[in-house]
């Protein structure tokens, strides 16, 4: 719980403002009505894939998987911004998800300010 909590600020406000969560080491059930467990655990893998390959300079395996992200699992990337903004400004082969990070930042500005992860936003961004 304190991985996911330093990790994602979504999780951090979620799993801290829980009420039934006053004894530190009490395991909290979360509930995402939109993300399957099974759905969110494959993303988290594929964003690995994803690094890995790019270290490998596998780059069709790269614009593969950028290719699914943007296509299939675009509201995901919305709900994760922050992940997945950080994620493909670590790399200059990630080009399809940094323009797609730019082109919903300027379509969508307000769903960048009320995000949860706003505040976990570099600066310059």
């Amino acid at each position: 719980m304190s991985i996911l909590c330093c990790r994602s600020p979504y999780l951090r406000r979620t799993l801290t403002s829980n009420k039934k969560n006053k004894d530190n080491n009490a395991l909290v059930h979360i509930k995402l009505p939109n993300i399957s467990p099974e759905i969110f655990q494959i993303i988290l893998k594929i964003i690995k894939v994803i690094l890995v390959a790019d270290e490998f300079l596998l780059q069709e395996l790269v614009d593969y998987i950028q290719n699914y992200l943007i296509e299939i699992e675009s509201k995901w990337i919305e709900q994760h911004f922050e992940l997945i903004h950080r994620t493909s400004f670590q790399s200059n082969s990630l080009l399809q998800l940094q323009q797609f990070c730019t082109d919903f930042m300027v379509k969508s500005p307000e769903k960048i300010f009320k995000s949860l992860d706003f505040a976990s936003l570099p600066e310059n961004l």
